[in-house]
């Protein structure tokens, strides 16, 4: 079956094709036979609970550089898409969560992947702290006291924003750290959002593993490690990726959490483990797909829309 299916993303013109999963999924959709259209959120317009966006048809080719051949603008009511994919980058900001609301205008009789509604429910950072047992100890707040307090406790800490992404403002701090204060100073001077502070975890010199789940079943996982002397394993500030196995405490994570993702129509997720923890559930845009295919042969986005497919076969 061919399916109609709109793109909600940062411009394409401007991305990496070589490490894009929203690129890999455009082009899974493409090989089986579905129409792309694109367009970026800010020309999204609600009226009279008709969501509307000016954007263009799109046909993708894996040749850098030349990886977009562009229709003419044009303004379309989504609604009258098979599918939606929701896949700006964050920051998870008033504007991410209100394109969400607009989004629930067409939802779900237009399918939107991931559901808009619990995408706005399911910070990434919060939202991992709704399954007890599964996380380092952790402590959410914009109380100086209580920080300190944590760090007394947990000795070496990591601090990091509560809706950063991309490994952007994370740092660590040992437990006899002076800058403890100018960091938090720096939160303060970003946002006005609380902080998290969470017991460092060795293990994440050895890496940090993106498992990627369909429709709430692990697909595979890769091993993001990070430079020497860096805490910071992401893959956009200078990790670098490798094959791994899923171990059975991975899988018994995913055993955890994947009815919870299934429930709430988050069909494409990421999540972040190090050692026996998980630290981060990813809704928003969560990448990884290219790297996994690259190191496994298992194409995650090929997976999504053969799931995508079955579920619009019932309509």
């Amino acid at each position: 079956m061919s399916l109609k299916v709109a793109v909600q993303m940062d411009p394409l013109e401007g991305i990496n094709i070589e490490g894009d999963t929203t690129f890999l999924m455009m082009q899974s959709a493409q090989e089986r036979g579905h129409t792309l259209w694109v367009y970026t959120p800010e020309r999204m317009a609600l009226e009279s609970g008709r969501l509307t966006a000016k954007g263009r048809s799109v046909t993708v080719q894996p040749v850098k550089g030349a990886h977009a051949t562009f229709g003419p603008w044009e303004t379309r009511d989504l609604s009258e898409f098979d599918v939606v994919l929701l896949r700006q980058d964050p920051p998870f900001d008033m504007a991410y969560i209100t394109s969400t609301h607009f989004l629930d205008a067409i939802h779900p009789k237009t399918l939107v992947v991931n559901n808009p509604t619990e995408v706005r429910n399911a910070p990434e950072k919060l939202f991992v702290t709704t399954f007890p047992g599964v996380q380092p100890p952790t402590l959410i707040t914009s109380d100086l006291e209580a920080i300190y307090e944590f760090r007394a406790r947990q000795g070496d800490i990591v601090l990091k924003p509560l809706n950063g992404a991309g490994g952007s403002g994370v740092a660590r701090l040992l437990a006899d750290d002076p800058n403890l204060d100018a960091m938090l100073d720096l939160h303060r001077m970003i946002s006005r959002e609380p902080v998290i502070a969470q017991k460092y975890v060795p293990a994440v010199v050895k890496g940090d593993k993106r498992i990627l789940l369909v429709d709430g079943e692990p697909v595979g996982a890769i091993n993001r490690v990070p430079s020497a002397g860096q805490i910071r394993s992401n893959l956009a500030v200078g990790g670098r990726a490798e094959a791994v196995e899923l171990t059975a405490r991975d899988l018994e994570l995913c055993g955890v959490i994947g009815p919870e993702l299934k429930r709430r129509g988050l069909m494409f997720v990421g999540i972040d483990v190090i050692g026996d923890y998980l630290t981060e559930i990813n809704v928003t845009s969560p990448t990884g797909a290219v790297a996994l295919k690259r190191f496994t042969g298992v194409d995650a986005t090929v997976l999504l829309w053969e799931r995508v497919e079955a579920i619009r076969a019932t309509v």
